[in-house]
């Protein structure tokens, strides 16, 4: 078998077995060939065959016999402490990392839209802040699937309502979301209640919501699958800008409901549910195998799906 010679490590190093150490470190306790095997439960054979690698490895007995049993060459005694250093600093390295938010330093990316930052980010954040308070969240635009961001660790997590490519990412569903039309109150299809059809959503202009470097558009995408195609007289990246636009056109905004709904109330918009031709968003949470055992990466999820679940 071919050893990659790694800087640092020596050839004897890179043909030890670990094994043999474990057996050293209790040899070195017990002394006692017939006592470690039974600690190791093991064989005395095979561990008088570790003993005699180990004596042509160190090029030294180690263990050597006297009238009151074995006991311990001066090299041996050597030993005793760096073994017991190196099994402490390995059961340190092989055990399950410990998390505390309280002490955590680092600031997460998290890639979004305005939806995903208001339906889920800022419903979790009081409680982030006070968990993990030397913690940041830092938002960037979500762009389509971003796999090579999140392979590469650029980005944390997304927050997202695209289709995910299970190659590049594990996900977490959140929930579904309809959609909602926002359009001033004295519009025309503000004088009529209930859920639009599909033609009369039709005959007015709209502003579209896109998403990522390809216009990326959920409304038009399940539109095309009907096949329908609206009028689309804007497109927008940020939906925060929408009330602004339709509350003086009469172009009409489609939006996740709770986020229409928000801005009804707040900029006195008229809303009727959308068509059902354009169906539900389904919203999760994505990220890449590298940060799948993250234990703050685990923490993070598990507090945005805890927080939303409330």
């Amino acid at each position: 078998m071919r050893v990659t010679r790694i800087i640092g490590v020596t050839p004897i190093l890179a043909r030890f077995d670990p094994n043999l150490l474990i057996i050293l470190a209790q040899l070195l306790r017990t002394r006692s060939v017939t006592r470690t095997a039974a600690q190791l439960r093991t064989s005395q054979p095979a561990v008088s065959r570790a003993l005699a690698r180990l004596r042509s490895l160190l090029d030294d007995p180690l263990l050597v016999r006297t009238g009151n049993g074995m006991t311990l060459t001066r090299r041996a005694e050597d030993l005793v402490e760096p073994v017991q250093l190196w099994l402490a600093s390995t059961m340190t390295l092989l055990d399950p990392p410990t998390f505390e938010p309280a002490t955590l330093e680092r600031r997460f990316r998290v890639a979004s839209t305005d939806f995903g930052v208001m339906a889920v980010v800022a419903p979790m954040l009081p409680e982030f802040m006070t968990l993990a308070p030397r913690a940041a969240i830092e938002i960037v635009p979500l762009k389509g699937s971003m796999g090579d961001e999140l392979a590469s660790g650029e980005v944390d997590l997304l927050v997202s309502g695209l289709d995910s490519d299970p190659s590049l990412a594990h996900e977490q569903f959140l929930f579904m979301e309809d959609f909602s039309c926002l359009f001033r109150h004295d519009h025309p299809l503000a004088q009529t209640p209930g859920q639009l059809g599909i033609e009369e959503f039709l005959d007015w202009p709209h502003v579209s919501f896109t998403v990522g470097e390809h216009d990326f558009d959920r409304v038009d995408a399940r539109l095309g699958v009907a096949g329908a195609r609206r009028r689309v007289v804007a497109s927008i990246p940020y939906f925060g800008i929408a009330p602004g636009i339709v509350g003086s056109a009469d172009a009409i905004m489609t939006l996740p409901s709770r986020a229409a709904r928000s801005f009804a109330a707040t900029y006195d918009l008229a809303i009727r549910q959308a068509p059902k031709e354009i169906g539900a968003l389904k919203y999760q949470l994505l990220w890449h195998a590298r940060t799948a055992r993250d234990p703050a990466s685990i923490w993070l999820r598990d507090l945005m799906a805890k927080s939303f679940s409330e």
